[in-house]
């Protein structure tokens, strides 16, 4: 029974220790790979903010284009009303 008293707290002592020593590496890891992740976000919201400015550009020629085409309709469409008015 000494010899449990004696070996049971050196025994979890060492564990204690490795246990302690495998959660420092792990966390050594987890700030080297968050700082990577960190590398990654920055890079995306870059690539990002290029896309939106490539895509209001598109947005603004679309809206353009639309604009015509519907003062174009509008135009067909009055004439074909008068055409209509004319023949009733």
């Amino acid at each position: 029974m000494n010899a449990l008293n004696t070996i049971l707290p050196v025994i979890l002592y060492m564990c204690g220790i490795i246990l302690l020593i495998v959660l420092i590496v792990l966390g050594i890891k987890l700030i080297k790979t968050v700082g990577k992740i960190d590398k990654v976000v920055d890079d995306v919201q870059e690539k990002v903010a290029e896309f939106d400015g490539a895509i209001s550009v598109l947005s603004k020629a679309a809206n353009g284009v639309a604009g015509i085409s519907n003062s174009i309709v509008t135009a067909v469409s009055s004439v074909v009303n008068k055409l209509i008015a004319l023949k009733s």
